[in-house]
């Protein structure tokens, strides 16, 4: 269900990014704007995007094998990673160089109508796609998170907040062009539009850093959200058989993938038997409330103290 959410908003985002850029790049031609073209830099870069976080997505669903034991779940992490360079590189370096190289022969644009137009166009379609990347990613959020920091570091889906932070500087960047374009021409300013494509190619650059932060502390091994933590931690201390949770880890493997290791400390009367049984009653339980906690390592902490009590004694 997660995934089929996930490519929804992927498809949503891509039909919306291919009808913009081609009006943009018609635009462009037509009235000879740097702005305009950055933005339609910015939306073919955002279509490049989508496609690689589809492949991640079909790579990241394979089945665990020998090699991989823990399942290719963070195959999409790393795909996320490359969509940050991507826009870096693409979407902003050509946005920014293309501004400079207008700086020195700038002009005002011709036919303005075009751009206004497009750039309506543009902005109706990219609110199509931010909407739906919006709910979805309101709907994964834990009752915990406040900020849109804490909420999309929280969503540890980076389809969903990939396409969300895109779709959110596709709009920044259409009232950018249009600003740029129309004050260029109330001012007589040829400069401000060549500007505003530098302006452009920066936003993204700032957007690229931020998912590159993310993506990257994914793919090297970051926790699950405190929420899911302290609801395990909850049904683990409610356990009767429990006397102390020691460390409590987590490792996002993807984004419906968690590892989970816990020391535990157990009530001292307990046999080996019912030692057992509280093991199996407690993963079946996480399970069952967490069920995006697939696997799950408990260490019996008096399991070590039976075991280093006689050596403690020589």
């Amino acid at each position: 269900m997660a995934a089929r959410e996930s490519k929804k908003v992927i498809y949503a985002a891509i039909v919306a990014n291919v009808a913009i850029a081609i009006g943009k790049f018609a635009a462009a031609a037509l009235t000879g704007s740097s702005a305009m073209l950055a933005e339609a830099f910015h939306s073919i870069a955002d279509t490049g995007n989508e496609l690689l976080l589809l492949v991640g997505m079909k790579r990241s669903s394979r089945p665990p094998d020998e090699l991989h034991p823990y399942g290719h779940g963070k195959a999409l992490y790393f795909y996320s990673l490359l969509v940050a360079v991507y826009i870096f590189g693409v979407g902003g370096g050509l946005a920014v160089h293309h501004g400079i190289t207008h700086l020195r022969n700038s002009r005002i644009p011709d036919h303005p109508g075009w751009d206004y137009a497009v750039l309506a166009f543009a902005a109706a379609f990219e609110f199509y796609s931010w909407l739906v990347s919006y709910r979805e990613l309101r709907s994964q959020k834990d009752p915990d998170e406040s900020t849109w920091d804490e909420i999309i570091i929280g969503s540890k889906d980076p389809t969903i907040f990939t396409v969300f932070l895109e779709d959110s500087a596709g709009l920044l960047g259409a009232v950018l062009a249009f600003l740029g374009i129309f004050l260029g021409r109330v001012f007589k300013n040829p400069y401000l539009d060549p500007a505003t494509s530098i302006v452009i190619g920066l936003l993204l650059a700032v957007v690229a850093i931020f998912l590159g932060r993310e993506s990257g502390a994914l793919l090297i091994g970051e926790r699950t959200n405190r929420a899911r933590i302290g609801r395990v931690k909850e049904i683990i201390t409610a356990d009767p058989s429990v006397e102390k949770v020691g460390d409590l880890l987590t490792m996002q493997l993807g984004p419906q993938q968690v590892l989970l290791t816990v020391n535990i400390q157990f009530q001292r009367d307990l046999d080996l038997q019912q030692l057992e049984l509280a093991i199996d009653r407690i993963e079946n339980r996480v399970r069952e409330k967490e069920p995006m906690i697939q696997r799950i390592f408990i260490e019996a902490e008096s399991f070590k103290r039976t075991a280093e009590s006689p050596s403690k004694a020589a």
